[in-house]
Parts: structure tokens; C-alpha cells; sequence
């Protein structure tokens, strides 16, 4: 195995991926800035071109669609499905052919993410895959764009292969353990193998340290209060960073994180294609579902046009017209910019208090299988919420003094500037300093160039923000009792892994023993809480001491696990607790007898599936 010579940073996102590297220079020469990937993909049937984001969308066409090698890739001429620009624009137009959001599937603890379901509702000839199936498709198309370049072109050097370098794959920080542990399933699927995750929110902010150099220093100051607030086409990420004086050293800690909303730019997508069809319902065209669609498809192009362009007060719309050709004339409106502002300021970032909280509307008995998307399209009202709860749970009010955005949805100004009134609206009602605004770089690729600024993080080059894990995680343990009717046991929580416990480490719960059941079916619950900070290993406590919403169950575990020889059936065998967090971030969790035998517990995330238990 070569050393690896680059560290490259993969933003794995629900909309777009994009991939940059830095060499790992040797330590006392000057540290190179990172560089993004073109990546080459389909932008017309039989017509390729390399651009810097890789849109994540997968498009399988029908048989005879497509003329023979009209996918075809520099690497591969027998390409079958598209990936890319292609996929996604003409997908628009064929949802029933279009996988998309894998990434906002990948943390739906309400389904198997290992079971081919994507696209849901799909055509019937069309092969499903997987959650991870499709996240390791976007990250193998990477890897080969990165290995045609680098390493099998025409002056490639094997030893450049990406699965060759210290790769970088960033995550929401409000991904659990077992997204994270799918992510890296997905990678290891991919042929990545020197992998390390990363919060989204901290390479956004690894990013700026990067473009700003030396000069960040001047932007932040000990007992600044950095909000990140990051909204991408699929989610709303929010991260709070402390800054502190570390013996005369300004240091970075991560104190908070938000919870996983499902909230972004395609949201507002389907907002503004639903203000155009009302427009054009008032002048008697109705749309088929096929029209509403691409009229979805052609509002995200008209926003991103009036963003790029403020001079632009409005932006052509037309919807190919459908049956016969009397009836077949193309429908047009258009999307202004007073419009834009209406939907987007007035629905998804209207002013309201900071005691306000998202909105919990009462649903319908049923239901259509899909992702559990936020039921509140108010980020404003999500923000609040965040900073609320995490107050309350750190014991003092919580008002940033600092800003960073990021996600391609916050490239609008008119969005940040409401984000910064209002932040500054609460601080000035509680007597605070109202925040700034830190200058940014390229939204949409700040979490690639972050991510791979973090290797040199890990090689000792850089300033390291601090925090360990989001979330602290633990087990429930049942008492011993006699059997009553109709009353359960009792359960006690036990804290394994406290937040903020660091990647590598591993810890164990003083002096204490339990019962393992070995050789029948036995089933384990876990639990994280990212509002529980005081937690440390061993900290033990009834059901009826938790506040709301304190913790989170994760997918449960059934397993087997086996005896000696496979003797041992219903056997109750002492075990300590052992639990690790690995580098990569992910939770393991290990039964280890008073004779030294290990059984491992992972997640298994199918409803009453065998958990693999390594023995």
C-alpha cells in the first residue's frame, strides 16, 4: 500500500456532491489550498462534459429510450444509468425512472436502508436499490472521475488512485450512529478504504478557516458564539461553535447541534411551482401531474436565475403542452422576482418571536410511504427552536455572535439578510450584541474544500474544532422482577458513550456487571440525546426522571448471540460494557465476559432481522 499523497474531501449531499483534495505536504513546507474535481458526467444522451458539482440523481431509462452507448462514460461505454446533470434534469420530467434524496433516506430510521426500495413508487421494470446502494453509486462515479484523472488516464499513477488517498466524507451533524455507519458502508462499497466523517457544519467551517488563513483571528474572538447555519437542497443543519482561550491560543468547540430536518431548496422548489400553477389555473389550464413536475422542475431554474442576477425582474416559465396536437400548445407564465420574495420570505423565513416554535399540524389517519419531511416550512421558527432548546439544556440564554452560512440555498441575499434581522432582533429584546455576518466563499462546494482541509487537521496543520460526538448514546437495561400481569419490568438507562466523547476512545462503566442472555433471541434498545450534557459513563437513571423529548430510541437490536460450541441456550453469562467511537464516528458497543469472550452488538435496521454478533 502507497502513502497516501492527497487528502480529499466528499461532500456526499442530498442535491449535488462535489469532491476537492489538498496534498499532504511534509510538515515546515507551505500548506497548498484545496482544488475541486470537474467531474465528468452526462449532460445529453452522448454528450459528456466535467463540471465542478455532480448532481445526486440517478436516472434508469427504458428499454430502447436511449440509443447504445448514449450513457457512455470516458471509463466506461456500457454505462446503463445516468448519474448526474442528465439524470437529474430529465429525471424531472420521468420521476418513476428518478432516485434522488438516498441521503435523506439514509437517516429514515422508519424503513430497511439496506432494501432496494428506491425509487419509491417507481416504474414496475425499473430495478430498485438501496439507500446505500445509491450513495455508493454517487460515491463510486467520484471515485472513478477522480481515478480517470489521477490515476488510469493516459499519465495516471496508480498510486493517485482515490482508494489509494485519505478520504473525507462529510455528514449532517444530526446524522446518528447508524447513519453514519451506513454512510461508511456505502463508502467501503464504493472501494474507499482510508476513510474518516465529518459534521457538515464543522467542514463548512474548516472551509472558511482555509480561505481566510492567518486572518480568521481577526474575524473571531474568545467568547464569540458561532452560529453555522447550513440549508442544502434536502436539510437544515444547524451547529453552534464556541470560541475560548486555550493558554493564550483561540480554541473551537462545538457545543450544539440541531436535530435532522428534512426542510431545503427542494421545498421551496415545489412552493414556487405551486404559486405558478395557481397562476396559470387562473387563466383555465389545469396541469397534469406530468406537467406539475416539470413546472417544479422550471421554477428551481427560474429561482437560481433570479438569484445569480438581481437585475433580472422575471424569469420566462413554459411547460410543454400534452394530448393532441389542437391541444398540445406549450403553457407559458413566468416567475417574478416579487413572487420569489413572497414565497420564500412570507413561507419559509417569516419574522416571529424567538419564543416561537415549528408547528406540529395534525395529520391524516394515512398517509403515502415517503420521507417523515418537517411539517414546519418556517426555518425561522426551526432556528429559534434550536436555540431555545439548547439554552434551556446548557442553562443560559444562547445568542450567536456570529454567523456562517452555507448550503446553496443561503447564496440568496435576501434570505440571509431576514436570518440576520431576526437574530438580531432577539439579542436586542434580551439585551445582547447583535451578530455579524462572516464573509463566506462558494456555498456549494464549501463543504468539499472543508473536508479536505481536514486531513491537514489530522496531520497536526491546522486548528481542530473540538466536540467530539453530537450525541450521547445509551442502553436500557431491564430489572429482575417478579412476573405481574399487564405490568412490563421496569427500565433503567444507562449512559454508555457521553457527548462529546472523542473519535478513537472507548470507555467502560465502573464496577458494573449484567446479565447477557446467550443461545435464544434476545432484544437490546439504544438510545442517543443530544440535550443531555451532565450524562458521564455510567450515569444510571429511571424512565420517570426524563424530561420530553430527552431521548431518542435508535433502531432496535435483536440478536443471537452464541454460546460456546453453540451449547449455551438461555443462559445468563456476566458481562462488562465496552464502548468505542471510532474513528470514522460511529458507535460500537461490546458484551465482554468475565473469560475474555467478546460479542459484538451493530445495528441491524430491519424490523426483527438477526444482528450480526461477532463472538
Amino acid at each position: 500500500m502507497s502513502t497516501p499523497r492527497f487528502s480529499v474531501g466528499i461532500d456526499l449531499g442530498t442535491t449535488n456532491c462535489a469532491l476537492a483534495w489538498v496534498e499532504l505536504s511534509p510538515a515546515g513546507t507551505d500548506v497548498t489550498r484545496s482544488e475541486v474535481l470537474e467531474v465528468s458526467q452526462v449532460v445529453q444522451p452522448g454528450s459528456v462534459e466535467a463540471r465542478p458539482l455532480l448532481p445526486s440523481f440517478i436516472y434508469g431509462p427504458a428499454a430502447a429510450e436511449l440509443p447504445l452507448g448514449a450513457l457512455a462514460l470516458p471509463w466506461d461505454g456500457a454505462r446503463e444509468r445516468a448519474i448526474g446533470e442528465w439524470a437529474r434534469s430529465h429525471g424531472a420530467l420521468v420521476p418513476g425512472r428518478l432516485v434522488s434524496s438516498a441521503k435523506s433516506w439514509l437517516s429514515n430510521g422508519a424503513v430497511d436502508r439496506r432494501d432496494s426500495m428506491l425509487p419509491v413508487g417507481g416504474a414496475e421494470d425499473l430495478a430498485r436499490i438501496s439507500p446505500v446502494e445509491a450513495s455508493a453509486q454517487y460515491l463510486r462515479h467520484l471515485k472513478e472521475a477522480w481515478n480517470w484523472r489521477f490515476a488510469t488516464g493516459e499519465e495516471g499513477d496508480p498510486a493517485l488512485a482515490l482508494e489509494e488517498q485519505e478520504v473525507t466524507i462529510a455528514v449532517p451533524a444530526s446524522f446518528d450512529a447508524v447513519a453514519r455507519e451506513l454512510t461508511a458502508e456505502a463508502a467501503a462499497q464504493a472501494g474507499l478504504r482510508h476513510l474518516t466523517l465529518i459534521e457538515e457544519p464543522q467542514a463548512a467551517l474548516y472551509a472558511w478557516l482555509e480561505a481566510m488563513g492567518d486572518a480568521w483571528r481577526g474575524h473571531l474572538r474568545p467568547g464569540d458564539l458561532l452560529l453555522v447555519c447550513d440549508l442544502g437542497g434536502g436539510t437544515t443543519d444547524l451547529s453552534l461553535i464556541e470560541v475560548s482561550d486555550a493558554s493564550g491560543e483561540l480554541a473551537l468547540n462545538r457545543i450544539a447541534v440541531g436535530e435532522h430536518i428534512l426542510l431545503g431548496g427542494d421545498n421551496m422548489d415545489l412552493a414556487l411551482g405551486a404559486k405558478l400553477e395557481q397562476k396559470l389555473a387562473a387563466t383555465g389550464r389545469k396541469l397534469d401531474r406530468w406537467q406539475s413536475l416539470a413546472l417544479t422542475h422550471a421554477a428551481r431554474m427560474g429561482k437560481e436565475r433570479l438569484f445569480a442576477d438581481p437585475a433580472l425582474a422575471a424569469f420566462p416559465i413554459s411547460v410543454p403542452g400534452r394530448g393532441s396536437s389542437l391541444m398540445a400548445s406549450t403553457l407559458r407564465t413566468e416567475l417574478t422576482r416579487e413572487e420569489l420574495s413572497e414565497v420564500l420570505l412570507e413561507g419559509f423565513f417569516p419574522k416571529v418571536a424567538a419564543s416561537e416554535r415549528p408547528a406540529t399540524p395534525r395529520r391524516m389517519g394515512f398517509t403515502t410511504l415517503g420521507l417523515p419531511y418537517a411539517q414546519e416550512p418556517a426555518v425561522t421558527r426551526h432556528i429559534a427552536h434550536f436555540l431555545s432548546r439548547h439554552g434551556a439544556a446548557l442553562g443560559r440564554a444562547l445568542h450567536p455572535t456570529a454567523v456562517l452560512f452555507n448550503g446553496g440555498v443561503m447564496k440568496a441575499s435576501l434570505l440571509k439578510t431576514r436570518v440576520m434581522e431576526l437574530l438580531g432582533a432577539w439579542a436586542q429584546a434580551a439585551g445582547a450584541v447583535a451578530p455579524r455576518e462572516l464573509p463566506g466563499g462558494d456555498l456549494d462546494l464549501a463543504v468539499a474544500h472543508g473536508a479536505a482541509f481536514h486531513g491537514l487537521v489530522r496531520h497536526g496543520r491546522a486548528i481542530r474544532i473540538r466536540g467530539g460526538t453530537a450525541r450521547a448514546y445509551y442502553v436500557g437495561i431491564e430489572a429482575a422482577m417478579p412476573a405481574v400481569p399487564g405490568m412490563a419490568p421496569p427500565m433503567k438507562t444507562l449512559c454508555l458513550a457521553p457527548m462529546g466523547m472523542e473519535e478513537g476512545s472507548a470507555a467502560e462503566p465502573a464496577g458494573l456487571e449484567l446479565g447477557l442472555v446467550l443461545g435464544e433471541r434476545a432484544h437490546f434498545r439504544l438510545f442517543a440525546s443530544s440535550l443531555r450534557r451532565e450524562d458521564r459513563v455510567g450515569t444510571l437513571f429511571d424512565e420517570w426522571e426524563l424530561g420530553e423529548g430527552e431521548l431518542e430510541e435508535l433502531p432496535p437490536i435483536e440478536a443471537l448471540l452464541p454460546g460456546e460450541g453453540g451449547q449455551e441456550e438461555g443462559v445468563i453469562v456476566p458481562v462488562r460494557l465496552r464502548a468505542q467511537v471510532t474513528e470514522l464516528g460511529t458507535l460500537e458497543v461490546h458484551c465482554i465476559a468475565r473469560d475474555g469472550r467478546r460479542w459484538r452488538l451493530e445495528f441491524n435496521l430491519r424490523a426483527g432481522a438477526e444482528e450480526r454478533a461477532d463472538g
